[in-house]
């Protein structure tokens, strides 16, 4: 059922605010959208290709101001691309079934929230980060970018925790990395299934314009101004926020 005016700009702003607090830890916000819109009663076959659609304009500014801000390090994400591209394609390609993975993965965040969280430091070395093994990477990547095409997310969520807790990359190394990953998967999960951007809504334009400004305020807040920490809290909060909906949807 078509939602009025005043529920798209209302939907329209939440998304700015989502790309907002997402972006500002490396992430396109892709599990905020698609919560927004089962709270607005976009009908499920929307849901998916306008959450990816979005998340591939976000990911684009967030991975360009990481990148040109010299956080980004090639060899920490192309293990993890190299398995998650072709399992991303396929996720894209075929229906997923939730009623399994989608509590499990709620509370697989819980746990990664609680973690960065946790009073305390995490002990990251900002200076000396470890190269993923590849074989680590690609099956991970792997996992990953398969859960990422059935859902209709980029998967940084998934990733970000994994590549902070194992010391494969600084704070903002992971946020950039986290990018990168999200803008891959995105894009070809979406391509698995091309045919669903026939299900694009006629307000995506708006959707659009609100996740890119707020795309641009958050990743000048985690380029240039959060300190790690914070970064380390926004992005256990972001955890926090995914998994209780995961569980509660």
């Amino acid at each position: 059922m078509p939602i009025g005016s005043a529920a798209e700009l209302l939907l329209a702003f939440l998304m700015f605010l989502s790309a907002m607090l997402y972006s500002s830890v490396g992430h396109a916000g892709a599990s905020a959208y698609l919560g927004l819109m089962a709270l607005f009663a976009i009908p499920a076959a929307t849901m998916r290709p306008t959450a990816l659609a979005l998340n591939i304009l976000v990911a684009s500014l967030v991975s360009l101001r990481f990148v040109r801000a010299g956080h980004f390090r090639w060899r920490t994400v192309w293990p993890f691309l190299l398995g998650s591209i072709p399992m991303a394609f396929l996720g894209g390609y075929i229906q997923p079934p939730t009623t399994l993975y989608r509590p499990l993965v709620g509370i697989v965040l819980l746990l990664g929230a609680a973690r960065l969280l946790w009073p305390g430091e995490i002990g990251l070395d900002e200076k000396s980060p470890v190269d993923p093994p590849v074989a680590a990477g690609v099956l991970v990547g792997a996992s990953v970018g398969l859960l990422s095409g059935l859902t209709g997310t980029g998967g940084g969520i998934f990733l970000s925790p994994i590549i902070l807790l194992a010391g494969w990359a600084s704070v903002r190394g992971a946020s950039a990395a986290a990018a990168v990953f999200i803008l891959a998967n995105s894009t070809f999960a979406l391509l698995g299934n091309i045919t669903s951007v026939k299900s694009l809504p006629s307000d995506i334009l708006l959707y659009a314009v609100a996740v890119v400004a707020g795309g641009v305020i958050g990743s000048r807040f985690g380029v240039n101004l959060f300190s790690n920490r914070s970064i380390l809290r926004a992005l256990g909060v972001v955890l926090l926020i995914a998994g209780l909906k995961l569980l509660l949807s």
